[in-house]
């Protein structure tokens, strides 16, 4: 389907002479028309941009999308912006279907297009351009199409993540088959699963995801998990308990919706694919954002008049790799636990597999209890130098030389502030178990 994109792409070009760009709704690139000529200067650092990393930045975005071009049925004309990179003029082409803008398709003007007729307000287009709106007609019902696709398969996969243990195979023989007819997957290759957290699904008419390699369906979940998230680890090993006691205990659901996505690999555990489209993901404005409605993590103060505060930049995890689909629940819940991790702990992500979350991935098992009453006070925001002391002091393995210089202080300081902190919590920092109690609290407040 791609070829059908790059085709319809140049023919656009041909008519009106002109380099094109094809970009998803979310100005992910799709394809783009090759230029003949010798001016460099048409490739000004937008296009680049588009081409060499596949999107547009939100600068960019925020620039072309306040004339309209997300409301427009007809073809619209954008000013250069050098401020912004954009160095050249550009015809934007809204590609449509069934009232639904898809993407779009954007066309340099180095100059022969300036008198173009774009028609609009009575007045008839010129004959190439009516020729590539209805060129964009078509890249429209091609997306369309893919969208509906890309939909179902996501409906399945959320069907299977959400299904309880003894829904699973029935779930998965269904994902099977759809995947199998679309010709994407052979049975027992290696597949993994990238959460990202959290992504925004405000906008229901959004555009399918990007055409990124590996990538097979996605959808949108809860972060709180299945319907027996609690019983998934106790099955598999990973629970802090046995029997019923462990799945009664629920995981705490994060403050907005994350996006499951099923990813091929070339190999068992080899996850250079899930990687790289967890980082194409994260460059999605839909990724970090804060959806209407949404509201803070715990301990993340609210806006100015009562309204939640922004959630922060988005996180990826990925989880191992499995050749059953049945097993996909499982993955799901160590993917999402390392986005968990990832975003708690600045230095695992933006992308963190589980397998390198370390105490991150006991801690996320876990039930999400009030700190603990000996730790609590520490926690307080008027604490956070202190609280940050302790925890470096602690991730360091109390090596007081290496935490003042990680901190930027005087070991004299940093005496000072442990001193503080023991005062605080009634903990001797000199007792390990002690010290253990502490470093998972902190740990898990930021959880």
């Amino acid at each position: 389907m791609r070829g059908d994109y790059q085709q319809l792409v140049d023919e656009i070009s041909a008519a009106l002479g002109a380099p094109a760009t094809l970009e998803d709704r979310d100005f992910g690139l799709i394809a783009f028309g090759a230029h003949e000529g010798d001016d460099d200067d048409v490739m000004d650092p937008v296009r680049t941009r588009s081409i060499l990393q596949r999107r547009s930045s939100a600068a960019v975005r925020a620039w072309f999308e306040a004339f309209g071009i997300a409301r427009a049925k007809t073809a619209l004309r954008i000013p250069p912006d050098p401020a912004a990179g954009v160095f050249r003029g550009r015809i934007c082409l809204p590609v449509r279907h069934r009232g639904i803008v898809h993407g779009y398709v954007w066309l340099l003007d180095d100059g022969h297009l300036t008198d173009l007729a774009l028609g609009g307000r009575g007045a008839p287009p010129d004959p190439r351009i009516a020729q590539a709106m209805e060129t964009a007609s078509r890249i429209g019902a091609l997306l369309a199409d893919e969208a509906r696709a890309g939909s179902e398969l996501g409906d399945l996969l959320r069907e299977l993540l959400e299904a309880p243990a003894a829904g699973r195979p029935a779930a998965a023989g269904a994902l099977r088959e759809a995947l199998r007819e679309g010709l994407r997957y052979s049975p027992g290759a290696p597949l993994t699963l990238v959460a990202v957290l959290p992504w925004d699904t405000s906008d229901t008419d959004t555009a399918p995801l990007p055409g990124l390699p590996g990538l097979l369906a996605a959808c949108a979940l809860s972060a709180g998990g299945g319907p027996d998230g609690g019983a998934d680890a106790a099955a598999n090993g990973t629970g802090n308990g046995t029997g019923a006691a462990a799945a009664d205990r629920s995981r705490p659901a994060a403050a907005a919706p994350v996006l499951a996505a099923l990813v091929r690999l070339r190999a068992a555990g080899a996850l250079a694919p899930a990687h790289a489209v967890a980082e194409q993901l994260l460059r999605s404005p839909r990724a970090g954002a804060a959806p209407a409605g949404a509201t803070p993590a715990r301990g993340t103060p609210a806006a100015g008049g009562g309204q939640p505060a922004p959630l922060g930049p988005g996180a990826a995890g990925i989880g191992a790799g499995t050749a059953e689909l049945t097993a996909l629940p499982a993955t799901w819940r160590e993917a999402l636990d390392a986005a968990r991790a990832a975003r708690a702990e600045p230095r695992l992500g933006p992308v963190t597999q589980w397998d390198a979350i370390g105490a991150y991935r006991l801690l996320t098992t876990l039930p999400d209890p009030a700190p603990d009453p000996v730790v609590g006070p520490l926690l307080a925001p008027a604490h956070a130098e202190l609280a940050r002391t302790a925890e470096v002091f602690l991730d360091c393995a109390g090596q007081a030389s290496r935490t003042a210089q990680l901190l930027g202080i005087h070991r004299q300081t940093l005496y000072y502030r442990l001193s503080r902190v023991e005062k605080l919590t009634g903990l001797d920092l000199d007792d390990g178990e002690h010290r253990l109690l502490l470093h998972m609290a902190l740990k898990a407040a930021r959880l």
